[in-house]
């Protein structure tokens, strides 16, 4: 990853790209990895007291509301269930079953899991944030279907917008395709464009969106761009495939759903794989840092 900083750093040199307030910045190659949008970015200290604040609500609350059943909402409810197993969880998801991403039978053992550590899962319904009302200290939310839930405080783990609004007031603006993403070719070059790449959550690639295979685009677009910039042949040119349907999510401190290209497991096995520390010793191993 630090070749690859370098390479971006250097990158940017002698041509224009024009932005959309008409200021240009000048590039050989161009690299857009701008993945999902965060509209209030934060400082470290800021983030940390963030989650220390979210961690003493979630302390403090007897009934949690969680508001999306995707890969965040699922792990957020595992967790809270296992550490605090005398709370009342309840997760409420738009869509027809959880973790929509990964196939129906993951999707299946999750929900399992879940309600039998008493976490009330309601699919298929959505929560009106504007009409909550208070009932003796606790709030009630509504839900489409017309249901209501007490709950003490609430996380909204729904997903974040795409990172590509930026790109409509630009060159690229006819490279998005219809949902905002910038398609791209087996090189990971924004198509019919020959010097800009682009990487992670951005791109069009038929996959599922997590940061190990972000980390895999990294590697592709590295290698491409210090074989053209030292003149290189574009035959030569490395290409991504995309991944299989590979994910791991996290249900409580040991155990986690993995759905693999052939199988789907559930338990203690798939946990001891991402459960025990989420991956964070090895991406800090990646960043050349001690694993704690």
């Amino acid at each position: 990853m630090a070749v690859l900083l370098h390479l971006l750093q250097l990158a940017l040199l002698k041509q224009k790209y024009l932005t959309a307030d008409d200021r240009s910045i000048p590039y050989d190659y161009l690299v857009i990895a701008t993945g999902h949008s965060d509209p209030v970015p934060k400082t470290r200290m800021e983030r940390l007291k963030e989650y220390q604040a979210e961690n003493e609500k979630i302390k403090s609350a007897q009934y949690v509301l969680i508001v999306g059943g995707g890969p965040t909402g699922v792990e957020l409810a595992g967790e809270i269930s296992f550490d605090f197993p005398e709370k009342h969880v309840t997760l409420v998801h738009s869509g027809s079953r959880l973790l929509e991403f990964i196939g129906p039978k993951a999707s299946a053992k999750t929900l399992q899991w879940l309600t039998s550590k008493r976490v009330e899962v309601k699919l298929e319904q959505r929560v009106d944030l504007n009409s909550i009302t208070d009932s003796n200290g606790s709030k009630i939310y509504h839900t489409t279907a017309g249901e209501s839930i007490k709950a003490d405080c609430h996380f909204i783990c729904t997903g974040k917008p795409l990172g590509s609004e930026w790109l409509k007031g630009t060159i690229l603006k006819n490279n998005l395709d219809g949902q905002g993403r910038l398609m791209v070719d087996e090189y990971l070059r924004v198509k019919g464009r020959k010097n800009i790449f682009a990487i992670g959550d951005i791109t069009d690639v038929p996959e599922i969106k997590q940061g190990y295979l972000a980390q895999k685009h990294a590697l592709v677009a590295a290698e491409n761009l210090k074989l053209l910039m030292a003149g290189g042949k574009e035959r030569k040119m490395s290409t991504y495939k995309p991944g299989s349907s590979t994910a791991i999510v996290s249900l409580g401190r040991r155990d986690a759903v993995a759905q693999f290209p052939y199988t789907t497991l559930i338990g203690i096995f798939p946990g001891m794989i991402k459960s025990r520390d989420l991956f964070v010793g090895k991406t800090r191993k990646q960043r050349g840092l001690q694993p704690r």
